[in-house]
C-alpha cells in the first residue's frame, strides 16, 4: 500500500487558499528581530500536540562593544490552534519577571488570529489578520545535520 503526503489545495470562487498540516506545527520555533532603538527581541516558541504554548520573549539591548542586556522576560502560555490557512493563539497565563499572572480572558489582546503564509519542516510564516505583520519563524532541531 502506497501513502501520499500531500497539501491539499481548495479552490473557492474569491479565489485559493491553502490547508496546512497542523503536525509542521509542533515543536520548538525561532525567531529574532531588531528594531531602531538598539533593541534585539527573540522570539521562542514551544507547540504542543494537545494544542497547549509556551512563548518567550526576550528583549535584548544591543551596544558595539559591549555585551547584550537582558532588558525585559516575558513567558505567554496558553492555546493555539489551526483551521484552514488560520492559526490562532489565546494567551491564558504570563510570567513576568519570574511572577506568575492569570490572563484576563475578557482582553481582546491576549487572543490572535494570523493567516499562513508558508509552513514546511524548516519555516513557518504568518500574517497578523489586523495589523498585516508579517513574522517568519525557523523551526529548532535537536539532530544537527538532520535533514
Amino acid at each position: 500500500m502506497v501513502t501520499f503526503d500531500f497539501l491539499l489545495l481548495v479552490i473557492v470562487i474569491q479565489g485559493c487558499f491553502l490547508i496546512f498540516q497542523r503536525e509542521l506545527l509542533f515543536g520548538r520555533w525561532f525567531r529574532e528581530e531588531l528594531n531602531d532603538q538598539n533593541k534585539k527581541m527573540i522570539e521562542y516558541a514551544q507547540l504542543s500536540a494537545d494544542g497547549s504554548f509556551e512563548f518567550t520573549f526576550v528583549t535584548l539591548e544591543i551596544k558595539v562593544g559591549i555585551a547584550d542586556r537582558i532588558v525585559e522576560q516575558v513567558i505567554e502560555l496558553g492555546d493555539w490552534g489551526l483551521v484552514g490557512d488560520i492559526h490562532f493563539t489565546i494567551t491564558k497565563n504570563e510570567i513576568v519577571d519570574e511572577l506568575f499572572y492569570t490572563a484576563d480572558l475578557n482582553d481582546r489582546n491576549n487572543y490572535h488570529a494570523y493567516r499562513v503564509l508558508q509552513l514546511n519542516h524548516y519555516a513557518f510564516e504568518y500574517q497578523h489578520l489586523e495589523t498585516d505583520e508579517i513574522f517568519t519563524m525557523r523551526k529548532i532541531t535537536d539532530n544537527v545535520g538532520h535533514c
